[in-house]
């Protein structure tokens, strides 16, 4: 007989073994146990998501955007520096264009001062801290709004000065202050909206980023504006304006018409080329990202085309020296004595090509220009 002493430690015991091993009858006289209450509840693990895996995407990154990255910035250097010095060189600051140039070619050079810091961001882990990463996504955004708009003022310059020529004459005395002015104020724009960069960027995932998930609400925001402002708008300005220049041309009868129209042709076909396809790839991955995503294969397919489209369009930044700066007459000529000055060219050289030019208009050049690009 047990003790009335060991009752206090004998209770417990009983007590677990009644709950997990003693047999107790259900309603059909059938005996449960406690392992038919764990079937009971068991888990479906097929019902919790699976991460989407990236690692493809990731391998592709490494070496497609430093690649394609340190191409355009060694080219979008060289281009857009020969273009400030030439333009410092000779104090070519004479009417609005050549203000424009200047600035567009100052926002080109820093977009491109950007692209090696992003190139590195894709092959490793962000390390420069927060500080730098806003600073840079900034710097980027800044160069990114400035160029495009730069490049809508650029068409409505040459919409006044050639569909609206009379006008425009007696308007020039104002030239020079409306480009300076105009210019400040396309920078302070570019400031003013990359203010949401510069508050949301931050390193997530050891990667500098403004966007805490793919599924962020606030990315489709950045997005959306980004695709209005940066494309949409610009686009709309430039249709315009190039549309009535070409109508303006067509009824002309001068010698540069046709040559002019080549130019034009040649702005649009660069500006549509290196930003339709990235921009309709970042619409629609605006809207799978508002609806709140898709399946893993669909997910890494907009990633890859991400990543392509938006190195095509960052072509943009190389290609303006040549479509806007070194197609001008006067321009052209004026790279070919700094760079005899600078003793990259003989005076022979220079005077050849010259010639060449001379006899392949089949006329003087003029000291203004072509009838389009300065």
């Amino acid at each position: 007989m047990t003790p009335v002493s060991d009752l206090p430690t004998l209770l417990p015991a009983v007590l677990v073994w009644f709950i997990h091993f003693k047999p107790s009858l259900s309603q059909d006289g059938e005996a449960t146990t406690f392992m038919d209450y764990s079937d009971d509840y068991s888990l479906d693990y097929g019902d919790f998501p699976v991460p989407c895996v990236k690692e493809s995407n990731r391998q592709f990154r490494r070496w497609f955007i430093p690649t394609f990255c340190s191409v355009i910035c060694l080219l979008g250097l060289a281009g857009n520096l020969l273009v400030i010095a030439t333009v410092l060189h000779f104090k070519r600051l004479k009417n609005m264009t050549d203000v424009y140039l200047l600035n567009l070619s100052c926002a080109d050079l820093l977009f491109t001062l950007s692209l090696p810091f992003w190139a590195a961001n894709s092959m490793t882990e962000w390390v420069l801290g927060l500080a730098v990463c806003k600073a840079i996504h900034v710097m980027y955004k800044v160069s990114f709004y400035s160029s495009m708009f730069l490049l809508s003022l650029i068409s409505v310059d040459r919409y006044f000065a050639i569909a609206k020529a009379v006008s425009f004459y007696r308007r020039r005395s104002q030239a020079m202050f409306l480009s300076k002015v105009s210019s400040a104020g396309i920078w302070a724009m570019a400031v003013i909206f990359s203010v949401p960069d510069m508050i949301y960027t931050t390193v997530n995932n050891n990667t500098c980023t403004p966007y805490s998930s793919s599924s962020d609400h606030l990315r489709v925001k950045i997005q959306a504006a980004q695709i209005a402002l940066l494309f949409a708008l610009p686009l709309l300005v430039m249709c315009f304006c190039y549309s009535s220049i070409l109508h303006t041309l067509y009824q002309a009868r001068n010698f540069e018409r046709n040559k002019a129209i080549k130019v034009i042709l040649a702005v649009v076909a660069v500006f549509l080329v290196s930003q339709v396809p990235y921009n309709l790839v970042l619409f629609w991955t605006t809207v799978v990202t508002a609806k709140g995503g898709t399946d893993c294969r669909y997910e890494n397919i907009l990633l890859y085309a991400t990543d392509v489209t938006q190195c095509v369009a960052f072509l943009r930044c190389c290609l303006n020296p040549f479509v806007y700066a070194f197609i001008g007459v006067k321009f052209r000529r004026d790279l070919l004595k700094l760079l005899k000055d600078m003793g990259c060219l003989t005076q022979e050289r220079v005077l050849r090509s010259a010639w060449s030019r001379t006899r392949a208009s089949g006329a003087t050049d003029t000291e203004t220009s072509t009838t389009f690009s300065p």
